[in-house]
């Protein structure tokens, strides 16, 4: 039998490892457990889905997951994407043997494969830009807006900038057609989230004008709110400023705990001609009731009723989810019976924001009594709800319970999502409960999820945990091959490193530096002194 076919037999004897009552163990004899299990052709794509409301500080938890193409292909891509998927986790690091696997798949290549294969790819994007790569080399084959946009995307997230930058130029040169303003927006938020404010300038340059607010609302929401002023200023002789503009610096301001600039921001806005409107509003009682100053924000309240803006859903969220904030619940509560009385009706996220509070600061009982109460009006919790609950219960090491609430979201309809996930399988590590933990893991796999960087570092800590340093090591080396690892998770590299080390696993230790190294993870002197140290 050849080494490869040992290989295989080990994957496929694993999963009976860990369903068995055996206690995982680090011998060498024991088959290495490489959790690649076949995936099951995701009927569903499940976010949760954020988006700034109007307001300061304001969070919408979306319920709905993704549209899904309802063409009657879909079956048909699902399993060629789970082929390719396969192929791009086993061959990435080997280019060749991925090219000739990729030939050899049977796969043909046409309109929305190559976006569902980028999005199957998730966190891993170097796995995405492999199979973009080998795609965009084939005859008759030419990328589609959306396969870009994905990409860009994707690079951007990896934060891969001088590899968007190239890929723009490709655009440039072979389709230059496909190349839209969202694209640039993408890159601009990217750089601004990094706090690379001249480099999101610099993209300005490369696209039309009307762009300029994206760039002022994404290096607002990032912090730097004093280069965004200082960019608006040095702007407004070259574009008109608009409500938009002034609204991002008065977001950027009250964010910042800044009310005098804000206000100055409002006496700007008056100068020339622009209505306050309940957007407005809505930032300036949040900002006041961030900074703990209620008095303020409820005499903002009585103004907005006093002027004919009467405040809406989005403005008594605003102010509660300050009060959760300083944990102020009954006085949160008598918001929220104010707002019911006035007529406005609460939404999830109102009652998202109190079950959120609740949990908090230790009161399951009154958030589940929230919960009921909400799914009893009709609202839908969305996920982010339920990891709250979740959340709580995780600081009370009560694993059953968390559990239950699995089941509970199960049976009415919400679907579980990556952080759901994370979450469970971190409390089972953290309990000594590994083998629940790679039960998670499969059946998150199985429904579809890849596993990102933050599920691999629970398991690699709760195996290292338990002493279980084959698995760790393999889940380590699927990390690096994932394109997962960086700068950050360094501290994991050494952990293992000492681990292994201390165990004598002198071989073991050199394979895992010897992964990173042929995979082209960068090192720096420093790094390398701290994993081995």
């Amino acid at each position: 039998m050849v080494a490869s076919e040992v290989l295989k037999l080990q994957r496929r004897n694993i999963r009976s490892l860990y369903t068995k009552p055996n206690l995982i163990s680090s011998n060498p004899n024991s088959p290495l457990h490489l959790f690649h299990t076949l995936h099951k052709p995701s009927k569903q794509t499940n976010h949760v889905s954020s988006e700034r409301r109007y307001g300061f500080g304001l969070v919408r938890l979306g319920t709905d997951p993704e549209p899904i193409p309802d063409d009657p292909t879909h079956c048909e891509f699902a399993a060629d994407v789970e082929n390719i998927y396969r192929i791009l986790r086993k061959f990435h690091s080997r280019v060749p043997k991925l090219e000739l696997a990729l030939h050899q798949s049977g796969v043909v290549l046409r309109s929305g494969l190559t976006e569902r294969v980028l999005n199957r790819c998730g966190d891993a994007g170097n796995l995405g830009y492999r199979f973009f790569a080998w795609a965009s080399q084939q005859p008759n084959y030419r990328p589609s807006h959306d396969v870009y946009r994905a990409m860009i995307k994707s690079l951007s997230k990896m934060r891969q900038f001088g590899a968007v930058w190239a890929l723009l130029e490709e655009m440039r040169k072979e389709s230059p057609e496909l190349i839209t303003v969202e694209m640039f927006v993408v890159l601009m938020r990217r750089f601004a989230s990094a706090r690379m404010v001249k480099k999101a300038v610099e993209v300005l340059d490369e696209m039309p004008k009307y762009a300029f607010g994206c760039l002022l609302d994404a290096v607002c929401k990032n912090g730097s709110v004093k280069e965004a002023a200082s960019l608006f200023e040095d702007m407004r002789v070259r574009v008109k400023p608009s409500i938009r503009h002034f609204t991002s610096l008065l977001y950027g301001w009250c964010r910042a705990g800044k009310l005098m600039e804000a206000k100055h921001v409002l006496v700007q806005m008056k100068e020339i001609g622009i209505e306050i409107d309940i957007v407005v509003y809505n930032i300036l009682v949040g900002g006041y009731a961030q900074a703990g100053k209620m008095a303020d924000a409820y005499e903002l309240l009585k103004e907005m009723r006093r002027k004919g803006c009467e405040p809406n859903a989005a403005t008594y969220t605003t102010v509660i989810q300050a009060l959760c904030g300083q944990e102020k619940m009954e006085e949160a509560m008598r918001v929220f019976v104010e707002m019911e009385r006035s007529g406005c009706e609460a939404d999830v996220v109102t009652y998202s924001s109190l079950i959120s509070g609740f949990c908090r600061w230790g009161n399951i009982v009154r958030s589940c009594e929230i919960l009921e109460s909400m799914i009893q009006k009709g609202f839908m919790p969305s996920q982010m709800t339920y990891l709250q609950i979740m959340l709580a219960h995780e600081k009370k090491e009560d694993l059953e319970e968390c559990m239950g609430l699995m089941g509970e979201m199960r049976k009415i309809g919400c679907m579980l999502d990556l952080g759901i996930y994370n979450t469970v399988i971190r409390l089972a590590c953290k309990l000594g409960e590994v083998k629940e933990g790679v039960r998670l893991w499969n059946e998150m796999e199985e429904a579809g999820f890849s596993p990102g960087l933050d599920t691999f570092v629970i398991m690699i800590h709760g195996f290292l945990a338990q002493g279980c340093l084959i698995e760790a090591c393999e889940y380590f080396k699927e990390m690096v091959g994932r394109g997962l690892l960086s700068g950050p998770q360094y501290g994991t590299l050494k952990e293992l490193m000492n681990a292994l080390l201390r165990d004598e696993k002198l071989e073991m230790a050199k394979d895992v530096w010897s992964c990173i190294v042929t995979r082209g993870c960068e090192l720096n002197g420093r790094l390398v002194h701290t994993a081995w140290t």
